[in-house]
């Protein structure tokens, strides 16, 4: 069995996004909690992200694994600035190791300033990731101690990837790609590039709220605190997310004010067959994962949105 056939048998159809704003600071007791919460509500998956100078993600993924029995646990994504890439693939291997079959690791190459605040130059993102790669595929002849050198536990490594270029690069070097902030659009021509032997996992950022237009004013408000200041989405100049609306038909108006057309697109909001039909969509479109990430205050609150939607997008 290859290891994308295995992922995707493990995975399953829907899976778990936690904001990293969150999980970066909640304690490592609400985290263990809420991961078990999540194996038992029947999700396939768990994933958060990681910035420059905050908690090390595969320390917070051992974490999470060795709380859960049988949940997958992905990186989305660990941040290529964080570690020399030796590094980062000695710790996807260890944790592969530890936990077979249960690890799924993200690499990405994050913003401009995650590299700056490392001392680093963001350069030519494309060409980082190649370089990146490169290293981590390479084995110092230092580090092949009999130890070292045993037969790895095989794992999968997907890219954070929108655009065309750094999804070709996913296909190329990589088992598929773990596109972020981004419509279903994108889910389709990921699968379009990459063809029916790699992973696409996509994050659905979810606002649930029964009340179709409260859930919507939500969403504005959401965009207004999170989205342009974490540059998430940002300006069309400033953001890959942006450029990726454009290269999708979206004006630069549009993606500069994220407008209604930009939240309907990149959030699925309302109520649990609302968010069920977007989750839908996207595995039509050849996702073979879909992460639900749920606007929340906190850790908790995030499960109980998760339980309140797992009947609905569970179904899915």
């Amino acid at each position: 069995m290859t290891t994308v056939t295995e992922a995707r048998r493990r995975l399953g159809r829907i899976g778990v996004w936690l904001n990293n704003a969150i999980t970066a600071t909640a304690p490592a007791d609400d985290q263990r909690r809420a991961l078990v919460r999540i194996e038992q509500l029947g999700y396939g998956s768990a994933w958060t992200g990681e910035s420059t100078g905050g908690r090390d993600i595969f320390a917070k993924l051992g974490v999470w694994l060795a709380a859960t029995d049988r949940l997958v646990i992905g990186s989305g994504v660990a941040n290529m600035w964080a570690r020399p890439g030796i590094t980062m693939a000695a710790g996807a291997a260890t944790l592969a190791e530890a936990y077979p079959q249960r690890f799924v690791l993200g690499v990405g190459v994050g913003f401009p300033r995650q590299a700056e605040s490392v001392g680093r130059s963001y350069g030519r993102p494309l060409a980082r990731m190649r370089e990146y790669l490169d290293e981590m595929d390479t084995r110092p002849e230092a580090a092949l101690t009999p130890a070292a050198s045993r037969a790895e536990t095989p794992y999968p490594r997907v890219l954070a990837a929108v655009g065309p270029k750094m999804l070709a690069l996913a296909g190329e070097r990589a088992d598929g790609a773990h596109p972020y902030a981004a419509p279903v659009a994108t889910t389709a021509r990921a699968r379009a590039i990459l063809g029916p032997g790699k992973l696409v996992i996509p994050e659905q950022l979810v606002i649930y709220d029964p009340d179709p237009a409260q859930a919507r004013e939500q969403a504005r408000a959401y965009r207004a605190q999170s989205l342009s200041a974490l540059q998430v989405i940002g300006g069309a100049a400033g953001s890959p997310y942006g450029r990726n609306l454009i290269r999708l038909g979206y004006t630069e108006e549009q993606v500069s004010t994220v407008d209604d057309t930009v939240i309907d697109a990149i959030i699925a909001h309302g109520d649990e067959s609302a968010i069920a039909e977007r989750l839908h969509e996207h595995l039509s479109a050849g996702a073979d994962h879909v992460l639900i990430n749920p606007v929340a205050p906190d850790l908790p609150a995030t499960v109980d949105i998760l339980e309140r939607l797992a009947p609905a997008v569970l179904d899915v």
